[in-house]
C-alpha cells in the first residue's frame, strides 16, 4: 500500500474517532494517536527515506497538507466540545430562584442592647452627649475624685476588683463623669453607658459584670427640679405617658441630696402586683444634686455652677421591660431565650 492510500486510510480513521469522541480527554489521545512522535501520520514522515529522492519533495508537500487538515479537524472538535462541555457546567451551576428553600435563621439584637438604643435614644433627643471611658480605672478617678477617699466606710459597699492598689475594674461609670468635668468647662450634659464590675454574688439578680447608664448635667442654676423633669421625660419616653416618678431620700457620697427613683409598676400601671410586691412602684435608679465638693475637686467653682446625676442599672430596666425573672438568662447565650428578641 502506498503512502497516498495510507493517508486516505488515516484521515477517515481519524475522522471516525472524531465522530465518537465526547470529552476532550478522548480528543487529546486522537490527536496523540495521529500527531503526536509515534502518530501515525508522523510514522509516515520517517518512512520518506524509502522512497525514491525525486519523490520526496512532493511526497512531502502531500503529509503536511494532510497533516493541516487533519488539525483543523481536531481544532473544530475541540471548539465543539469545549462548548458543550461549558453549557453541561451552566446547568449544573445554575440556581432555580423560583424553587422554595428553607429560610436562613438570622441572629438578633441582645435584649440589654435593644433597651440601651432606647435609653441612650431618649437622652440624645434630650440634648446630651454620650461619653465613654476605660473599664480598667484609677482609683483617683473611680473613687477619690468622686468624694470617696481613702478608707471611706462608702468604699465597703462597692465590692471592688483591684488590679493593684491604685487601680481597678470600675465598679460604676461615674469616673468617666469626672474625667470629662476635668476636660471641659460648663454646660455639660452627658450620658455614659458602660460595663462595670463589683465582687458581688451570682444570682437571679445579681452579677459580678452588669452595666450602667450615667448622666451628668452641669450648669448655672440647675436644681432638683431639673433632675426630676429629665427623669420624668425619660420614663415616659421608654414606658409610656403614665408612668410617674417617685422620689424617696437616700445617700450617695457624690450627690448631696440624694435619692431613690421609683417608676409606676410597668406591670400592674399602679395598681399592685407580684412583681412590685403590691406597692405600685418599681426602685429603677439612684440619683441627686453633685455634691459641690466633686465640683471643687474636678476644677468647677460651685459657687457659680451646680449640677444633678443619676444612675440607672441597665439589666433591672431591661428585666422589668421583658418581664426576664432571672439575670443570668442574658448571659448564657441560649438560644431559646434569646431568639424571642428578634
Amino acid at each position: 500500500m502506498g503512502i497516498r492510500e495510507d493517508l486516505v486510510r488515516i484521515g477517515e480513521e481519524m475522522r471516525a474517532q472524531l465522530n465518537e469522541a465526547t470529552t476532550s480527554q478522548q480528543l487529546d489521545q486522537i490527536r496523540v494517536s495521529v500527531l503526536g512522535k509515534k502518530g501515525a501520520l508522523t510514522a509516515l514522515l520517517r518512512g520518506m527515506g524509502q522512497i525514491p529522492a525525486e519523490e520526496r519533495p512532493a511526497m512531502g508537500q502531500i503529509i503536511n497538507e494532510k497533516r493541516e487538515e487533519l488539525t483543523a479537524l481536531l481544532d473544530e472538535k475541540q471548539q465543539e466540545l469545549k462548548q458543550k462541555e461549558k453549557e453541561i457546567r451552566l446547568q449544573k451551576e445554575a440556581l432555580d430562584i423560583t424553587e422554595p428553600r428553607d429560610v436562613p435563621e438570622i441572629g438578633a439584637v441582645h435584649p440589654n442592647q435593644l433597651v440601651l438604643r432606647e435609653v441612650l435614644d431618649c437622652f440624645t433627643g434630650l440634648g446630651f452627649d454620650v461619653v465613654e471611658g476605660p473599664e480598667i480605672e484609677l482609683d483617683h478617678y473611680n473613687f477619690e475624685l468622686l468624694n470617696l477617699p481613702k478608707n471611706h466606710p462608702a468604699r465597703d459597699a462597692q465590692d471592688t476588683f483591684y488590679v493593684d492598689d491604685n487601680m481597678v475594674l470600675r465598679t460604676h461609670t461615674s469616673p468617666v463623669q469626672a474625667r470629662t468635668m476635668l476636660s471641659r468647662k460648663p454646660p455639660i450634659r452627658i450620658v455614659c453607658p458602660g460595663r462595670v464590675f463589683r465582687a458581688d454574688e451570682i444570682d437571679a439578680t445579681h452579677s459580678p459584670v452588669f452595666h450602667q447608664i450615667e448622666g451628668l448635667v452641669i450648669d448655672e442654676n440647675v436644681t432638683m427640679g431639673d433632675l426630676k423633669g429629665t427623669l420624668d421625660a425619660f420614663a415616659k419616653k421608654l414606658y409610656g405617658a403614665d408612668i410617674t416618678t417617685r422620689f424617696r431620700p437616700s445617700f450617695f457620697p457624690f450627690t448631696e441630696p440624694s435619692a431613690e427613683v421609683d417608676l409606676t409598676c410597668f406591670n400592674c400601671r399602679g395598681k399592685g402586683c407580684r412583681m412590685c410586691k403590691g406597692t405600685g412602684y418599681i426602685e429603677v435608679l439612684g440619683c441627686g444634686m453633685v455634691n459641690p465638693k466633686v465640683l471643687e475637686m474636678c476644677g468647677i467653682d460651685s459657687t457659680k455652677y451646680s449640677g444633678f446625676a443619676f444612675g440607672i442599672g441597665l439589666e433591672r430596666i431591661t428585666m422589668l421591660r421583658y418581664g426576664i425573672q432571672d439575670m443570668r438568662l442574658m448571659y448564657e447565650g441560649d438560644l431559646r431565650f434569646l431568639r424571642q428578641f428578634r
